[in-house]
């Protein structure tokens, strides 16, 4: 399946819209990572344990938009994006969104 953050695919002509797609995941932090982040915040740099949290979760709610395109018909996802929200403190939201096309 393609997917692209364009309006449009480069040599396809888009024949229909399927509608919007998305897929969205919510993710708590962990008290064992919170110490280890907390303890690496002392000394500065990258919270690694936190960026890996967030990867997961964004690949996550792009794997659940791409089985809804796919299960649409869809040949492609265009005008992709993702958006977090916090939803409780430690928690958060990440949401893959897109619309679902069909090529000609």
């Amino acid at each position: 399946m393609i997917v692209t953050t364009a309006e449009t695919v480069p040599g396809h002509t888009l024949a229909s819209t399927l509608g919007i797609v998305r897929g969205n995941t919510i993710r708590a932090r962990h008290v064992g990572t919170d110490i280890v982040a907390g303890l690496r915040n002392l000394v500065g740099g990258e919270v690694g344990e936190y960026t890996k949290l967030m990867a997961e979760a964004r690949e996550q709610a792009y794997d659940r938009m791409v089985a809804q395109a796919s299960s649409l018909g869809a040949d492609a996802v265009i005008c992709m994006r993702f958006s977090t929200s916090t939803i409780a403190q430690g928690a958060a939201e990440i949401l893959a969104y897109g619309t679902a096309v069909k090529f000609a």
